[in-house]
């Protein structure tokens, strides 16, 4: 006569054959079907494929490691912990838009850690943030979508509240700043500076 322990180690080791045998009772066959649906809901292949500049990142991460290029292994690993923390988040970093403003705040980031380490005479890790600096800004670079002049984020603000203003009803600097952003917006993917935006927009809505 089998022991309890054997019988409960032969459940363990044989889940899919006790499914199998008693997905004869109704209840049992119902339970299977929401099973593999709630796996089907779950499953990776529905996930949105990753930014291009994102699955880049990933790549030349491990071609870092294989080099033993410290420098840009601590810029990747710092990128793509902060990617992975926003996906978290409200706020994942979802397009190449994105990843490349989180690029170019990192590397401001370092920028004034240089200055710091500079100023205090430790010119050896200013020399270490100066080189994670080019390596960010050479992938902001290469992730930057279309490079706008002040002149055309002008143009495309005017645009928009134009089109506000016609729609009736009072235009506020948010409105025009949220449809000029939109996906598939004149501003939506193209490299810019944000802040001088909000500035020219607060000015035309003044």
């Amino acid at each position: 006569m089998a022991s309890r322990l054997s019988v409960s180690r032969f459940a363990a080791a044989k889940p899919s054959r006790l499914v199998l045998q008693n997905t004869s009772s109704p209840f049992a066959a119902g339970a299977a079907s929401r099973f593999c649906a709630s796996r089907r809901l779950y499953s990776s292949d529905d996930a949105p494929p990753a930014p291009p500049l994102l699955a880049k990142l990933k790549g030349d991460l491990k071609a870092a490691m294989k080099a033993k290029d410290k420098a840009r292994l601590t810029v990747l690993r710092s990128v793509l912990a902060a990617t992975l923390n926003a996906s978290k988040t409200a706020q994942p970093i979802d397009t190449d838009a994105k990843l490349v403003a989180l690029l170019r705040k990192t590397a401001r980031t370092s920028q004034d850690a240089a200055t710091e380490f500079k100023d205090a005479g430790r010119a050896d890790l200013a020399e270490k943030e100066q080189e994670q600096i080019q390596i960010l800004e050479a992938y902001a670079q290469e992730g930057a979508g279309e490079s706008l002049s002040l002149e055309d984020v002008k143009a495309a603000a005017e645009t928009v509240l134009s089109e506000l203003k016609a729609a009736g009803g009072s235009v506020r600097a948010g409105d025009v700043i949220k449809q000029l952003l939109a996906p598939g917006g004149p501003l939506d993917g193209k490299d810019f500076n944000k802040a001088e935006m909000a500035q020219i927009v607060k000015k035309l809505t003044a």
